[in-house]
């Protein structure tokens, strides 16, 4: 793919929060989000995984622009709009919207389900009256698979699966051209996980949107998503095909995360031997030297502990780790 097919990318990006701090106390830096760089194509679905705490989601509402970035660019369809404001950031919003994780507290619950959806046809001045808006919820109640006379109810009166219908009709009510979903299936059962997925799916081969997928459950996100990028610690450590990275990865970390994926087959379940990852996740408020990862991978020398490795291409993938330069 050429650089007119991405749609979003973001070029050594940073989000940083502050801890702490008092009379004789300096405030502590907490860096979630620390030097990340990838590209998203138009009409792709870029699955990110990673251990919760490794700033997946904070990367995600900085791209929104809920949070503002300490630093790096942001281009969303060759523009930079890291510092948009007023009018254009507006537009922005329109163009790029959020699933959010909670179908329980996203949806407000003194709304109906026809006031939900229409709030941001309203605030964006979306067609010319009311009726015409409540046509087009009642449209995107039937495109998520939900009935018309949904419209008039609330959300306690819906399912958690229901509620995410919800939540994915009300991302859709203003066409965007891209959609960060913020693990959408990590709240709701198992049964209704695949559901969502393959809505999403759907939606995506009817429209050509374009998906930022956050999730865990690394399973879910092979089945979505056209290439994986691996997150830890605020840095991305391998980003590639998702088929490949799924049966070969080759960062230590991906080799860990994947070789703890639960298999359904007994038998070859036993035959498995996963790789632990020694140790727990370190604080981002006092991050390891070098290599995020020379803490608990087994490979981590000298050179790990005081270099950090940059995300270069090997074997049609990137990757930042000494190792396998």
């Amino acid at each position: 793919m050429n650089t007119a097919d991405v749609i979003l990318k973001v070029e050594d990006l940073k989000t940083y929060f502050y801890a702490g701090g008092g009379l004789f106390s300096q405030k502590k830096v907490i860096k979630a989000v620390d030097g990340v760089s990838l590209e998203i194509f138009r009409g792709e679905t870029l699955g990110l995984v990673g251990e919760s705490g490794c700033g997946k989601s904070t990367l995600g509402r900085t791209i929104v622009k809920l949070y503002e970035p300490a630093g790096g660019k942001i281009y969303f369809d060759g523009q930079d709009v890291t510092a948009l404001q007023g009018p254009k950031l507006k537009q922005f919003r329109k163009d790029v919207q959020m699933i959010f994780q909670d179908p329980y507290a996203s949806l407000d619950p003194r709304m109906t389900i026809g006031e939900i959806l229409k709030e941001p046809m309203t605030i964006h001045e979306l067609y010319q009256n009311d009726a015409q808006r409540e046509q087009r919820a009642v449209e995107l109640l039937r495109i998520v698979g939900l009935k018309p006379d949904h419209i008039r109810r609330y959300p306690h009166e819906f399912s958690g699966g229901q509620r995410q219908r919800i939540s994915i009709a009300r991302t859709l009510a203003l066409d965007p051209k891209f959609i960060i979903c913020d693990e959408p299936i990590s709240a709701l059962d198992v049964s209704i996980q695949a559901q969502i997925i393959n809505l999403l799916k759907q939606i995506q081969e009817e429209s050509g949107l374009s998906y930022l997928f956050v999730a865990h459950d690394l399973s879910m996100v092979k089945h979505i998503s056209n290439r994986i990028a691996v997150m830890y610690l605020g840095h991305i450590m391998e980003i590639g095909d998702s088929h490949e990275l799924y049966l070969h990865p080759m960062h230590p970390y991906s080799i860990a995360l994947l070789s703890a994926v639960p298999i359904p087959d007994p038998v070859e379940g036993k035959q498995k031997h996963p790789e632990p990852i020694a140790g727990e996740l370190p604080s981002p408020l006092n991050p390891p030297m070098g290599c995020p990862f020379s803490t608990r991978c087994p490979y981590a020398d000298d050179r790990c502990k005081r270099e950090m490795p940059a995300l270069k291409e090997k074997n049609g993938r990137m990757i930042a780790c000494f190792r396998v330069e």
